[in-house]
Parts: C-alpha cells; sequence; structure tokens
C-alpha cells in the first residue's frame, strides 16, 4: 500500500469515528428507542483494529528479518532471536489491547 492509500483509509476511518460519536452517547431510555449497545460495537472496532495492526507488524518484522539475513547469512541466529524478542513484545501489546476491548464491552 503507498502512503496516499494509507491517508485517506486512516482519514475515512476518522471521520467514521468522529460521526458516530453522538450516537454511541445517546441513552436509549430517553428516546423510548431499543438499547444501542455502543460500548460493544466500540470494543469490536478496537479489537479489529488491534490484530489488524499487529498482523502488520509480524509481516514487517518478518520482512525486515529475511532481508537482513539474506545480506549477511554469517549473523542469521543473532537476526533470528532478535526477531522473536520483538514479535514476543508485539504479541504482549497486542493482548493487552485485546483484554481492554473486551473489558470495555462489559
Amino acid at each position: 500500500m503507498s502512503i496516499r492509500s494509507l491517508k485517506v483509509v486512516y482519514t475515512a476511518l476518522v471521520v467514521f469515528l468522529v460521526i458516530s460519536t453522538p450516537a454511541f452517547g445517546q441513552n436509549p431510555s430517553d428516546h423510548g428507542a431499543a438499547p444501542f449497545y455502543g460500548r460493544s460495537i466500540a470494543a469490536g472496532i478496537g479489537t479489529g483494529l488491534a490484530i489488524i495492526g499487529a498482523g502488520i507488524g509480524f509481516g514487517l518484522i518478518g520482512k525486515a528479518a529475511l532481508e537482513s539475513m539474506a545480506r549477511q547469512p554469517e549473523v542469521q541466529g543473532r537476526i533470528f532471536t532478535t526477531m522473536f524478542l520483538i514479535a514476543a513484545l508485539l504479541e504482549g501489546a497486542t493482548f493487552f489491547g485485546l483484554i481492554v476491548c473486551l473489558l470495555m464491552a462489559l
């Protein structure tokens, strides 16, 4: 993806979240309507973004590690170890984000 297409995606996401904010803040009992579970929708969006971010991060880690190993095969062991360390830290941050999103839905 190019930088321009990423900017378009991020802009659309921000516009969507800004426009939907008043709907999340409404109290359904005021209007006699069915309850609107905005927190559940927000938790689902947050979980999806955490998973997408982790997938992109793992892909970038793997790409960089393979390029480094192809250029300098003699340091393959150190690169591999560093790649696993970074992947483990990314996994921990992703799980933390998922737990926060799931707790937000309760």
